[in-house]
């Protein structure tokens, strides 16, 4: 079974169930109108009875009327004014997608709602704490596969880095640098880090052991090449390197190692502080904006990126699980802990929503258009039907109690008077 049929199934089930109860209502009151009619010329009292009954079955019939006249000829006669929905579904659509445009997708309502949303902040309760195999994640898995694979990804990809490359320009990169490097050293996470590089200075130093003894060699004295010492020196330089890694790698504590870090609080505080490092960053930054290049990497790693998030979208439950997840969930607590960060956020998720609604609204709204237009009748009046049979049958209902009150109540003024 498709997923959404047992949902569709059961408001049918239950529309069909009201219809029933409002026919059955209509059916008594004509019994009690023939029961009525039977027992006043014994009983005079009876007349309120068949009052009551005799205008609850004008109500609820008219009621029926006007109920069916929505989706159908009554009876099958082609009544004037009947059948209005099948009749009218093309303007229905247009009307439906004219108010779906100037009520919901004008740049000016998206830009006020999202000002009351906080984005960054639901994302990263979200992520932070996920409801495992949550029906929200999968809707909200599937939601956003339809939308990446329903836009087009060159224009959203363009759309996207543009949104990007602006919000780069206006942040000042080198404070926010410096303050996560700080927090790192903080937290001693930059360890793993100077281990890194320790491991890439090593491998490094094995990969150009050639480049090193020659330039010993050409560096060396004729009487030291002529006597061999030439190569002793450079393998006595590779082995004093080599054990200099291994006790830097080995002791947490080393001196050069300690001085790795000074060197890095250091640059933290440069970086937040130091107006002439802070604006090379800057201007750092925009040579690589302005590079051509980065245009063509940029749609590399979009692509990517896009595929990424597909298949992420599919199976939400394994994009949160292992390393990805524990990377998700830090994510999360630091869209809740930094009001900096949310802020950003939250003003790039408003303008890119914007831009979605400018660009793509008109879209939206002809396929909703398109949509409505090319359903055949019967599935235009069955889909509305479900929705809103249930309320259609109780003003049935309703109806023929109304009536039934307004007729017993005509009739007792009548027999007062």
């Amino acid at each position: 079974m498709k997923m959404g049929a047992a949902p569709a199934a059961n408001g049918a089930d239950r529309a069909a169930a009201m219809r029933r109860t409002a026919t059955g209502l209509l059916v008594v009151m004509a019994g009690l109108f023939g029961l009525a009619r039977w027992m006043e010329p014994a009983y005079p009292a009876w007349s309120f009875v068949r009052a009551f009954a005799e205008a609850a079955m004008v109500g609820g019939m008219a009621d029926w009327f006007a109920v069916t006249a929505l989706f159908r000829h009554p009876l099958g006669i082609p009544i004037p004014h009947t059948a209005i929905i099948p009749n009218n579904k093309d303007r229905i659509a247009e009307t439906l997608a004219r108010f779906l445009r100037e009520n919901f997708l004008t740049p000016i309502i998206v830009s006020r709602r999202m000002q009351r949303i906080d984005v960054a902040g639901a994302v990263g309760r979200f992520l932070a704490d996920p409801v495992p195999g949550g029906r929200l994640r999968k809707g909200a898995g599937r939601l956003l596969a339809d939308a990446l694979e329903a836009l087009d990804p060159e224009r959203l990809g363009t759309m996207v880095r543009g949104g990007l490359v602006a919000q780069l320009r206006r942040l000042e990169v080198a404070p926010l640098i410096g303050q996560a490097l700080a927090a790192a050293m903080t937290d001693g996470r930059h360890r793993p880090i100077i281990d890194t590089m320790i491991l890439w200075a090593d491998r490094t130093l094995d990969a150009n052991q050639v480049l090193i003894r020659e330039s010993v060699a050409k560096r060396a004295g004729s009487l030291l090449r002529w006597t061999g010492l030439d190569e002793r020196l450079a393998n006595a330089i590779l082995d004093a390197l080599h054990k200099l890694l291994a006790e830097m790698a080995a002791d947490p504590d080393h001196p050069v190692r300690a001085k790795s870090e000074e060197g890095m609080a250091e640059l933290a505080h440069r970086l937040q502080h130091d107006p002439e490092l802070r604006a090379k960053v800057e201007h750092a930054k925009e040579e690589i904006l302005d590079n051509p290049a980065i245009s063509l990497w940029w749609q590399g790693v979009w692509e990517q990126a896009r595929a990424g998030l597909l298949r992420a979208a599919r199976s939400p439950d394994t994009a949160v699980a292992g390393f990805i997840g524990d990377g998700l969930r830090q994510l999360g607590d630091t869209l809740q802990r930094e009001p900096r960060l949310a802020h950003t956020i939250n003003r790039f998720a408003r303008r890119a929503t914007v831009g979605i609604t400018t660009g793509y609204g008109d879209q939206i709204v002809r396929v909703v258009s398109e949509t409505v237009r090319r359903w055949d009748t019967e599935t235009l009046t069955g889909r509305l039907e479900q929705t809103v049979g249930r309320d259609l049958q109780y003003i049935r209902i309703n109806g023929t109690l109304v009536g039934g009150l307004v007729g017993l109540l005509i009739h007792t003024f009548d027999t007062l008077i």
